[in-house]
């Protein structure tokens, strides 16, 4: 079993991350400074295979200091949120991002060369693929669509520049993995100055689907949503995707690899929403909703192929999306009678 340090520990999808390592045996430190939703519990914090160091992912000397005898990094700390932030924090994505990658790096350069680091699985982004034309997105399409518009998945693209730039001239081994839009327990409302609005209700500036949920919940009707819904992507269970990071992280064939991770499954926007009305209200309640104007870089389809993952990995998220709200609304709907939301 492998030492292993996760950065971004009580983020979303890393705290998913932990559990899975967890899960398998691992020893975790995990490094996280609260900034997106203030501090958090989950049920491992004491765990006996479990550190938590509160500490920011930009501190080179910190991490160094905390690589110096892991066999394994998880980069995943990032500034991350739902389409909103790419608007509200256009600058700041790029620029903390930045921050936290070369950081990375450095510290991980460091440990390689002086102590027992093994790899980095480097944590980037369906975004990658916001510019193409053509679908599904395959493994390496990334470097011959255009670039990215939005800053946030054009610093999810330097990601991987910084993971290959590494070994190409540290010899640092990488694994890049991609999640597609997470659903998942866990997201409370993001701290920050920024308020959006969608009709009467506040955005917890996360995810569409807690976003959708407290909407209903909150007796939204008609329900708002981004545009006509005509949107395509692949909802994907955060347990799944954690499964998926760390079989990328231990497979000997991911390394200097990279995957989509992502259920094979498509829905639109439009389905998602009738989908969870339908459990939040009743089938008998008709469904109704208007359109906003969409966000500027709300991409229309998101496709990836998985076929690597499942051949090279063995790896599929087979997890529904009726499954996953199931266990969803539940969670948000309470965090909404609690007031986190």
């Amino acid at each position: 079993m492998a030492k292993v340090l996760v950065t971004g520990s009580a983020g979303f999808i890393g705290g998913y991350v932990v559990e899975e390592l967890l899960g398998r045996g691992h020893e975790v430190v995990g490094v996280d400074n609260f900034s997106k939703y203030g501090p958090v519990s989950h049920s491992y914090d004491s765990h006996e295979r479990y550190t938590f160091v509160e500490g920011d992912a930009r501190d080179t000397e910190l991490l160094t200091k905390l690589l110096a005898d892991c066999d394994h990094f998880i980069a995943g700390a990032a500034m991350i949120g739902g389409i909103s932030y790419f608007h509200a924090y256009a600058y700041d994505l790029l620029a903390t991002n930045e921050r936290i990658m070369a950081a990375s790096c450095d510290a991980a350069i460091a440990a390689h060369r002086d102590g027992r680091l093994r790899k980095v699985t480097y944590m980037s982004s369906s975004m990658v693929f916001e510019s193409t034309e053509h679908w599904p997105s395959v493994e390496g399409d990334e470097r011959k669509v255009p670039p990215p518009l939005s800053s946030y998945g054009f610093q999810k693209l330097a990601v991987e520049y910084y993971a290959r730039a590494a070994f190409e001239q540290y010899r640092l081994p990488y694994t890049i993995v991609r999640p597609f839009n997470c659903v998942g327990v866990g997201e409370g409302r993001a701290l920050g100055e920024a308020e959006v609005l969608s009709g009467n209700v506040k955005l917890a500036m996360s995810h569409v689907v807690p976003d959708l949920v407290q909407k209903i919940v909150k007796g939204q009707d008609p329900l708002h949503i981004l545009g006509e819904g005509g949107q395509v992507r692949h909802y994907t269970y955060g347990g799944d995707l954690a499964a998926g990071i760390v079989t990328a992280m231990e497979h000997p064939a991911a390394l200097n690899e990279d995957f989509n991770l992502s259920t094979a499954e498509s829905t639109t926007v439009l389905e998602l929403a009738e989908l969870i009305w339908a459990k939040i209200k009743g089938p008998e309640v008709p469904f109704r909703y208007v359109s906003d104007d969409p966000f500027e870089y709300d991409v229309q389809k998101r496709v990836p192929d998985v076929t690597k993952a499942r051949e090279v990995l063995g790896f599929e998220a087979t997890t529904s999306l009726d499954t996953m709200l199931d266990e969803v609304i539940p969670w948000v709907t309470q965090a909404v009678r609690d007031g986190r939301l």
